[in-house]
């Protein structure tokens, strides 16, 4: 089945929606335009009730169907990235330092196109919530909202996620079981020598020197720790130290992120990283504090419901454009924290040949448009007895 009429009717008046989101973007919970627009529709649409101020700057909205039963959520994402877009496009942000550089823009403005269609429609049995999230983009929004009783205050059976992905055509699904994005953790070692002068290095300990061996050596974590089988990424993107060429350092900062996609790997992955840090500086007569923050889980799909969203996509596009055994991602995403709450599923969205996502060049395609509206419908109507 090719996507809904009705979706491709709607396709003009979303993409003024969604130019509109784009130009005037908000960072982390810092979206109170956007979550006025989206509130503004729905209520425009008829939808049954609307709650503002979930997760700080959260909105959801409950369509009812034709009778009693369930409740299924679908989640967008509203905020944007702290970057300078470069894309030239007449829509592009409006406000110097931030954009919508991952898309959120066109998942906020294809959900708005579904709740409006089900609104007009309402042919399913239960009810229907739409959720707009807030600061997926490190903020922890997600979690925010589940914290804020979202699941129990709406009684949410089922929620599902959609992200559009580059690289894959437009009109394709992407989906796997179990893992599909991994937790995302953070660390920062700060090593603590004795600084001198660079002619005498003999009188120092020399925090430059160690660092550089504590990164080559967290990098055996991945590669002589974890098994081949499983997945591990570790990566030092930050090396601060010195501030004269002829002198050493008192201390050096290092930084970086830990990806993983299994639990027992992540604790495994923290361990090493705290003994490797200890031992070299043991070694070396040095201290060194070190922090280490696990941020989102891993992004799990549940079995059964990712078969529910693969056949739903498999409506709209065919089997052919439904890849339900994509490899995972490295990337993160805070749609695990309501997936660890209710059972679901996260699947990818086709954005086609554009920039990638958080690139200042990235531009949603709108061409997704109908094809996701389409698949929202055809998701709730399935799992709702339509």
């Amino acid at each position: 089945m090719p996507i809904l009429n009705r979706a491709a009717e709607l396709q003009d008046e979303v993409t003024e929606w969604r130019r509109h989101i784009h130009a005037h973007p908000g960072l982390l919970y810092a979206v109170e335009e956007t979550a006025a627009f989206v509130a503004e529709k729905l209520k425009a649409f008829g939808v049954d009730e609307i709650v503002t101020g979930i997760g700080r700057t959260g909105v959801v909205g409950i369509i009812k169907g034709r009778g009693e039963g369930r409740t299924v959520g679908l989640r967008a994402d509203m905020d944007a990235l702290p970057m300078t877009e470069i894309s030239g496009k007449p829509w592009a942000s409006k406000t110097a330092g931030k954009m919508h550089a991952c898309g959120h823009d066109g998942h906020t403005a294809m959900l708005l196109g579904a709740a409006k269609y089900l609104a007009e429609t309402r042919n399913f049995t239960g009810n229907v919530a739409v959720i707009f999230q807030p600061a997926e983009e490190g903020g922890a929004g997600g979690k925010l909202m589940v914290e804020d009783g979202m699941m129990d205050r709406f009684k949410i059976a089922e929620v599902y996620g959609m992200h559009n992905m580059p690289g894959i055509p437009v009109g394709q699904f992407a989906i796997r079981k179990g893992a599909i994005m991994a937790a995302t953790d953070e660390f920062s070692i700060v090593v603590k020598g004795r600084g001198g002068h660079a002619a005498m290095p003999h009188t120092t300990i020399d925090p430059i020197a160690i660092g550089a061996q504590i990164v080559t050596n967290l990098q055996m974590i991945a590669s002589r720790n974890v098994d081949p089988l499983g997945s591990a990424v570790v990566s030092v993107t930050k090396f601060n130290a010195g501030f004269a060429q002829n002198a050493i350092a008192n201390e050096a900062t290092l930084a970086g992120t830990v990806r993983t996609l299994d639990a027992a790997v992540r604790d495994l992955a923290e361990q090493r990283l705290r003994q490797v840090v200890a031992g070299i500086i043991a070694a070396h007569g040095a201290e060194a504090e070190v922090r280490y923050n696990r941020n989102y889980p891993v992004t799990f799909n549940h079995a059964d419901q990712t078969d529910y969203a693969a056949e739903a996509a498999r409506s709209i596009a065919g089997d052919a454009n439904v890849n339900a055994e994509v490899d995972p991602m490295m990337g993160g995403e805070d749609f695990s924290y309501m997936l660890n709450a209710r059972p679901g599923a996260f699947l990818f969205l086709g954005n086609g040949d554009t920039a990638g996502l958080h690139n200042a060049a990235y531009d949603f395609n709108d061409e997704a448009i109908a094809h996701g509206i389409s698949f929202w419908v055809r998701l709730a109507e399935q799992r709702l007895g339509a």
